[in-house]
């Protein structure tokens, strides 16, 4: 019995990584599929964001003009294409089949609710939530 509880402590201790948000796989996503319309920096000053006819946002600013809370539930949608923007004929993200994929990863919204989306969504929010503006 020992040894049982032993193996499953381990199981979960080599599992809990692959769980978490990761950054740098999140960076990874935004320079291939968003700093063309979004820039380098995350500004809203991509090569392509002179020629949409609606302006990339500024997502360093996501927290600040959302009065201090980084708006997750919002920013998931946009992202895997339930809450589609359209800016000059093609939904936002051009990538979205990218991010949609199985909705099987939960992430805690501020009102403590759980919101599902895709494994790179989670790790794209991650990388989002690094670059947003302190006050």
């Amino acid at each position: 019995m020992r040894t049982l509880i032993g193996l499953t402590f381990a199981a979960l201790a080599v599992a809990t990584p692959a769980l978490a948000q990761d950054a740098d796989i999140g960076r990874s996503h935004y320079h291939t599929h968003c700093a063309t319309c979004h820039g380098l920096e995350g500004a809203g000053d991509g090569p392509m964001a002179g020629v949409l006819m609606i302006k990339p946002v500024n997502l360093t600013e996501l927290t600040a003009s959302n009065g201090g809370v980084f708006p997750l539930e919002r920013v998931v949608k946009r992202i895997d294409g339930r809450d589609p923007l359209v800016s000059h004929g093609s939904p936002m993200p051009v990538y979205g089949d990218y991010f949609e994929g199985t909705f099987d990863v939960p992430m805690k919204t501020p009102s403590g609710q759980p919101v599902l989306t895709s494994r790179p969504v989670v790790d794209l929010i991650a990388y989002i939530r690094e670059i947003q503006r302190v006050e």
